[in-house]
């Protein structure tokens, strides 16, 4: 899911709360994030607080080493695939939920079919290729997929994978079971939950990783929307790490002494989404013209102090089959403004929707300057998150600057959820189609082999971008900011926080 999906809203939610003046115990790892924890259900929501809090309270069958990157055993200890790759079968671990009761084939079955089939998944999309699922005895999980998929093992190892107990969630119910102290199934349990304000969590005493986590101390995830606050609590110590540091604040944070400003791995790219379905942009020639008129190293460069790099396909950088040999959209004003002629379409006015966030607003601003340029007439229309995301999905906009992030290294829900226009997001509401372009995205699932894959991806992507799908803008690294005095605390490229593995200097 991307981080916008339903991906995924929240990816773009400002966070609810304001600076708040709660206050931690001394014996806790802080961190502040713009974004809210809004549910405890791993199925239900998609928002980036969200995402950052699942891994910390539910463990999955696979987990990825933080270090390589490389899948390892979770809470299946061994699996292996059938010969014609149709059927995945899953040994289990001893491992226990929070209360001590044991983790069963039942309960892995149970989250995982929430996830697939309940009409209220936020992001069912992973399990797409997955027929059934289910227990052969208490240790065992049995996966039948419809067709041969390359990306599954990856899949059942993304945020919304985490496995909950179907004893507590059928007896206690759905609402109860994720808002009165849930069963955790990994590292950390819920010890209070002040919505939009903050999450403290304590360590899993039952947790399957002994001596994990590291640290005895409590951990609290609080959400502080406004920037300068969040930075002015690590400066002052009262926070240990600090979300989304802004680009401009990124060089000052790096001079300060006892913090830790780090540009940290991700698979975020930043984008400017194109309304396919009405003028001007259901013209091909239009949408080159929009494309061409963008310099994009200059707009990374001014919006990113430098920090990020210009992207050159509709895939983010860093995930596997990326093309980094792909030229781009070169920037070329003078063709722009010709293609436009020839379009048909100068003098349109173009709504550019765009959230009240610095960057964004940032960002349409020399959109619109580029745009005007060249003919066209760009009309800047600002609105709160909720109602970005009420809009977007409709289709109620012309233009849009925006993020999103692949949750895996491979590239296929990447390509499913902006480029796909058959596959639910209608290429990220984009409503950009091409037959050939979802047939390539079908066939990369099921091609087993990595060399003819790269080849598949390398495709996609050169159709993708150059039809204009969307524009690419740039690839963005997470900004997080660190307390010298944490030990082992990093955010992982799928938005996990490496809680588990943090001790604190004391």
């Amino acid at each position: 899911m991307f981080i916008p999906k339903s991906l995924f809203t929240g990816a773009i939610l400002l966070g609810l709360a304001g600076a708040l003046s709660f206050s931690a115990s001394a014996e806790a790892i802080r961190i502040v994030s713009p974004y809210p924890t809004t549910t405890l259900d791993p199925m239900r929501s998609a928002g980036a607080g969200n995402i950052e809090t699942y891994g910390l309270l539910y463990s999955r069958l696979l987990r990825r080493n933080t270090e390589t990157g490389a899948l390892e055993a979770g809470l299946a200890e061994s699996w292996e695939a059938s010969a014609d790759g149709l059927t995945y079968t899953f040994k289990l671990r001893d491992a226990k939920f929070s209360d001590g009761s044991a983790i069963t084939a039942d309960d892995v079955a149970f989250s995982l079919e929430r996830v697939r089939t309940d009409k209220r998944s936020a992001y069912p999309g992973p399990l797409g290729a997955v027929d059934s699922v289910a227990a052969s005895d208490a240790k065992t999980v049995v996966v039948k997929l419809k067709s041969p998929f390359a990306p599954f093992l990856g899949n059942v190892e993304i945020w919304n994978m985490g496995i909950v107990s179907k004893k507590d969630v059928e007896a206690r119910g759905e609402e109860k079971a994720f808002t009165e102290k849930p069963l955790t199934s990994g590292p950390y349990v819920v010890k209070e939950w002040r919505a939009n304000e903050a999450l403290t969590l304590d360590p899993n005493p039952n947790y399957w990783r002994t001596g994990y986590p590291k640290s005895p101390d409590s951990v609290v995830l609080q959400e502080v929307a406004a920037a300068d606050a969040r930075i002015s609590m690590l400066k002052a110590g009262e926070t240990d790490a600090v979300r989304s540091v802004p680009w401009s604040q990124v060089a000052t944070m790096k001079a300060e002494e006892n913090i830790d400003m780090r540009l940290e791995p991700s698979t975020t790219i930043w984008i400017t989404l194109l309304n396919h379905r009405r003028e001007p942009f259901s013209n091909a020639k239009a949408r080159l013209a929009a494309a061409q008129a963008i310099d994009n190293k200059m707009l990374t460069q001014a919006v990113t102090q430098g920090f990020a790099t210009a992207a050159n396909t509709t895939l983010p950088g860093a995930v596997d089959f990326h093309d980094k040999s792909y030229p781009g959209i070169a920037y070329d004003p003078v063709k722009a403004k010709a293609l436009l002629e020839e379009s048909g379409m100068v003098g349109k006015e173009v709504k550019i929707l765009v959230a009240a966030d610095p960057a964004q607003q940032q960002m349409a601003l020399l959109l619109q300057a580029q745009w005007q340029a060249i003919g066209l007439k760009p009309k800047i229309e600002t609105v709160d998150g909720g109602a970005w995301w009420e809009a977007i999905p409709k289709g109620e906009y012309d233009a849009t600057p925006n993020w999103w992030f692949n949750e895996t290294p491979d590239p296929d829900l990447a390509v499913r959820w902006a480029v796909c226009g058959s596959c639910g997001s209608h290429s990220y509401y984009t409503y950009y189609e091409n037959k050939k372009v979802d047939e390539l995205v079908d066939a990369g699932t099921r091609e087993m082999d990595p060399g003819k894959r790269a080849e598949i991806y390398k495709e996609i992507q050169a159709i993708s971008t150059g039809e204009v799908a969307q524009i690419p803008l740039f690839y963005a690294p997470n900004t997080v900011a660190y307390s010298k005095k944490l030990k082992g605390l990093k955010l992982t490229p799928s938005l996990q926080w490496t809680l588990e593995e943090t001790t604190i200097e004391k």
